[in-house]
């Protein structure tokens, strides 16, 4: 009798045990404002894409996204986080350029043609934690490098296309690892996508690699944030003197993109979209339906 009271109680609060940690549901008006956050960062991210040419900063960039957040009246999510036993994280943005994967400094040396860029942001609004990131080139790049940026793209949304309820975790990496492997790439293990909502890093951690039918159920009401990181060489890293910096082992390029979603009884709603955006993902259905 006990057992089953206790069973109720979790179904009702769409709680999964994850060791310590939660995988934590969200409600119908949680979701609306996992919506507005998502939205917000993603005007934040086409305004800085618009902006990516040879000669601008990647600290230029910092600055625009974080006067946009605030104007917004978010709270840019990155500045200041701290892990522990790290120092605070110092910029609204994590600007990682060529061998950089991820959580690269913003500075003031100019971006130079043939360039990639990989720009990750979050923000918090009213409660709740988008978080988004893609990778740009920088005028022309090699037919090497826009390779790498398509299939590392392909691999998020392979990833986001299994996130269906009654479908595992372990299908997302499975799905991520199939494709980039396909093209001998290295799939970068020591960073994950994660669970995401009141928090930037929820339950449960999203491996970029892994066996289908493994790991924790996938439910209606999870938001997670899927986010390949695909390395051009190995998949091994190292991290520079600034503690925070995460480059590729061999100095070959990586590319990084990520989406914030929530799982629905129908299938994935990417949270990080624009308007402009959600508009024509929904004429593009529409007209799919009607050809």
């Amino acid at each position: 009798m006990i057992d089953s009271k206790i069973k109720g109680v979790l179904s009702k609060l769409s709680h999964v045990l994850l060791g310590k940690r939660m995988i934590i549901a969200k409600s119908r008006k949680e979701l609306d404002k996992m919506r507005e956050v998502g939205e917000l960062i993603a005007e934040v991210r086409e305004t800085l894409r618009s902006m990516i040419e040879p000669g601008i900063s990647t600290l230029d960039l910092n600055v625009v996204a974080e006067k946009m957040m605030r104007d917004a009246g978010a709270i840019p999510t990155f500045i200041g986080y701290k892990p522990h036993g790290m120092i605070p994280f110092p910029f609204a943005i994590c600007a990682s350029v060529n061998e950089q994967i991820v959580h690269g400094f913003s500075n003031k040396t100019p971006l130079k043609e043939g360039d990639i860029v990989s720009l990750d942001m979050a923000a918090t609004y009213n409660g709740f934690v988008g978080d988004t990131a893609f990778t740009a080139p920088v005028g022309k790049i090699t037919d090497d490098l826009k390779q790498l940026l398509l299939v590392t793209e392909q691999c998020l949304h392979l990833g986001i296309a299994q996130c269906y309820p009654g479908n595992k975790v372990g299908d997302i990496g499975h799905a991520v690892q199939s494709h980039a492997e396909k093209f001998n790439y290295g799939i970068v293990r020591d960073y994950t996508g994660h669970g995401i909502g009141r928090s930037m890093h929820e339950a449960p951690q999203i491996a970029n690699y892994g066996r289908a039918g493994t790991r924790e159920k996938i439910r209606s009401g999870y938001c997670f944030a899927i986010e390949p990181m695909i390395n051009l060489g190995t998949h091994e890293t190292k991290t520079l003197d600034d503690k925070w910096t995460v480059v590729t082992k061999d100095g070959k390029a990586s590319a990084h993109f990520e989406h914030t979603i929530a799982i629905l009884e129908d299938g994935p709603e990417i949270l990080t979209l624009t308007k402009e955006q959600k508009n024509q993902l929904k004429k593009g259905k529409s007209e799919s339906v009607t050809a």
